[in-house]
């Protein structure tokens, strides 16, 4: 990209991948210039064309809600700052997404840090061996059980975020609030709040 050239913006740069979901930001209150949802199998072509526009990957992370589990891929340029966050659901039961490894220099470490700790593989990642955790660890520390787990739109859709939706394809409902937006309390929880099965003596 030579100086002077306009920088193509998300919407614009990811539109042939059909994004399911795509929406500016407000920066001062998320932290991020724009977010989208992508599915797995376009995933390494984003990468690919985010860094010839001059992106570069930030980090990944993962989270655990009710839907599945997201992984999160943090984008920024340094010519014109403007966080990107890319969304991408997988599977809970056999959770798998694309390395992006041979793409974005730094994404293997990322990976695999997600991978210690959300449990999802990144296929084609060419270090997959754990990198915070002990070689032969079973679990994964960030997974949540059932009943803690929020539902996606309780993280991403909270009032007041005032995202502009510049795409949502037809059938994306992530977003949508849900009637229990909050994540039941864990029996221990439960019973420490209300005081069930205490000895007040």
């Amino acid at each position: 990209m030579t100086p002077g050239t306009s920088l193509p913006t998300p919407d614009i740069l990811l539109a042939p991948l059909e994004p399911a979901y795509m929406a500016r930001e407000n920066p001062a209150r998320t932290g991020l210039a724009w977010s989208a949802f992508l599915s797995a199998d376009v995933l390494p072509r984003a990468a690919a064309l985010l860094l010839e526009a001059g992106w570069h990957l930030e980090d990944i992370c993962g989270l655990d809600v009710r839907e599945g589990l997201v992984a999160v891929y943090h984008f920024d340029r340094m010519t014109a700052p403007g966080r990107l966050a890319v969304h991408v659901l997988t599977d809970r039961e056999s959770p798998a997404l694309p390395s992006i490894a041979d793409i974005h220099q730094g994404a293997e470490w990322h990976e695999r840090e997600t991978a210690d700790f959300y449990g999802i593989a990144f296929t084609g990642n060419p270090n997959p061996a754990p990198l915070l955790l002990p070689e032969g660890m079973q679990g994964h520390p960030l997974l949540k059980d059932a009943a803690a787990r929020a539902p996606l739109s309780a993280l991403l859709a909270a009032p007041g975020r005032e995202a502009e939706v510049l795409r949502k394809a037809d059938g994306f409902d992530l977003l949508e609030p849900a009637e229990d937006s909050k994540p039941a309390k864990p029996a221990k929880a439960r019973a420490a709040a209300t005081g069930e099965g205490t000895d007040n003596a």
